[in-house]
């Protein structure tokens, strides 16, 4: 196996990326063997004599699929990491907008407090003084 193939392609991040595939490839290949093997047994036992008759090789040594599935938990380890801290570094930006946004309300909800107290002092105003008849 190659290295390229034990790491699968650079942009797999976690155990259900490309190293799933590797595994899959490799139980793939065996049964492929073994069926081979199984069609040879049957063709030797029916009277035709195959010139030889290999056994199925075995998958990959676990110990390699082993050392890509930790190299790739690794990287989605170290991936999760950066977006996290992404996520904190959008997070205190959110927080630095929301308090600008905080301190343009406060005088606004004061103007909004004068203002509903000065159209409730004219309507008192206009509500006390009747019309004159003239």
């Amino acid at each position: 196996m190659t290295e390229r193939e034990e790491k699968g392609p650079p942009d797999a991040h976690g155990p259900g990326g490309a190293n799933s595939g590797l595994v899959g490839r490799s139980i793939e290949e065996f049964v492929q063997q073994l069926r081979g093997f199984t069609d040879r047994a049957r063709g030797l036992a029916q009277g035709a004599v195959p010139g030889r008759l290999g056994l199925p090789a075995l998958p990959s040594p676990p110990g390699a699929l082993s050392a890509a599935q930790l190299r790739a938990i690794a990287q989605a380890v170290r991936a999760q990491r950066q977006q996290m801290t992404a996520m904190r570094e959008q997070l205190e930006a959110f927080d630095a907008q929301l308090e600008v946004f905080e301190k343009i309300l406060g005088p606004l909800v004061e103007w909004s407090s004068t203002w509903a107290r000065l159209e409730e002092a004219v309507a008192d105003i206009v509500r006390r003084d009747p019309p004159a008849e003239g």
